[in-house]
């Protein structure tokens, strides 16, 4: 594997890790794709260093199990600026 996507792989776990970031705000901040994001992350950091996976992979899962309350969070708040455009 090349040295530079090893380096990215880390880094991106490292930011996940430090700022409880979901996929695709990680994936924004390091302007790559959220695929991008989720290969060197659940393949690549496996087996470049198992730790820091373990660490990266708790948070994305905990993001996981949170999305689709983060949804209905976005939602909601659309349909409440959109009623109080309406008025």
């Amino acid at each position: 594997m090349k040295d530079y996507i090893e380096k990215r792989a880390i880094e991106l776990a490292l930011y996940i890790i430090e700022n409880n970031a979901t996929v695709r705000k990680t994936a924004k901040v390091f302007n790559v794709s959220k695929s991008t994001v989720h290969k060197d992350v659940h393949e690549r950091l496996k087996k470049i260093n198992p730790s820091l996976y373990k660490q990266a992979q708790a948070i994305l899962e905990f993001n996981k199990s949170e999305r689709h309350i983060r949804g209905g969070l976005a939602t909601r708040e659309k349909y409440l600026k959109l009623k109080t455009v309406q008025r």
